[in-house]
């Protein structure tokens, strides 16, 4: 709780992943990737509850083993590859209310960004409650080499062109101005704008700013080489728990 605020923590980890079968539970740096996400959560000294939503027993069971208390799955209904993040977190709402726990603010916490520095979590509750214009957080780190100004796209006679076609032109990533990718480190909202949007980019949105080697999400096998990289580069933030 932070200023009175009680806070639902949710970790989504949906059993079925067509780029990386079962990512959720690979080992990556001699644990399961879920158990990263569980560690920096558990860690944090404001959120009240921390839930890991999946549809899958398995996850549930490994989960449990490293602490989790999963009182309800997700229904098969949302855990499609098209099911949307909202429908999750409505669900996850919803269950707790009827078991009698309400929160004031909402957070979403992808497994697959796993390279959390301590701290990162209560730093991005305290900047989105403490600005009391804010509704909703997202963690986002500097575009490099994928800047806007420098995608290109192949139009219908696959002619290489612009993606954005009014972007200024340039030659070099220097000349280019910041750009930022949002990734799952956090996403934060109130709970009553959130019902009321279901999103997290609303126009009262803030950021907060990641390293750029926090910079990555585990999609597929190339994603969980770079991450499991990294996180034996930074062995001292990732000590096997």
């Amino acid at each position: 709780m932070y200023k009175e605020s009680s806070i639902l923590a949710i970790i989504p980890a949906r059993g079925g992943s067509k780029g990386l079968p079962n990512k959720n539970i690979l080992e990556i740096h001699g644990q399961p990737l879920i158990s990263w996400t569980l560690a920096s959560a558990e860690e944090s000294k404001l959120i009240d509850r921390v839930f890991v939503s999946t549809d899958s027993e398995e996850i549930a069971k490994v989960s449990a083993d490293y602490g989790s208390n999963i009182p309800f799955l997700r229904p098969d209904a949302i855990s499609r590859d098209e099911s949307p993040s909202y429908e999750l977190i409505i669900h996850a709402l919803d269950e707790f209310a009827l078991r009698g726990e309400t929160f004031e603010y909402v957070a979403l916490l992808e497994p697959t960004s796993p390279l959390r520095k301590k701290g990162d979590l209560d730093k991005a509750i305290k900047k989105c409650i403490d600005n009391t214009s804010a509704d909703a957080l997202i963690s986002f780190g500097s575009v490099h080499t994928e800047h806007p100004s420098i995608v290109k796209k192949l139009d219908k006679r696959g002619v290489v062109v612009p993606y954005v076609e009014d972007t200024p032109t340039i030659y070099q990533r220097q000349q280019a101005d910041e750009a930022y990718f949002p990734y799952g480190v956090i996403y934060i909202s109130k709970v009553s704008k959130f019902r009321e949007t279901k999103s997290f980019y609303i126009s009262s949105t803030i950021g907060y700013e990641i390293e750029r080697w926090q910079n990555y999400e585990i999609d597929d096998e190339y994603d969980f080489a770079c991450v499991e990289s990294i996180m034996k580069l930074k062995f001292s933030q990732f000590k096997r728990v």
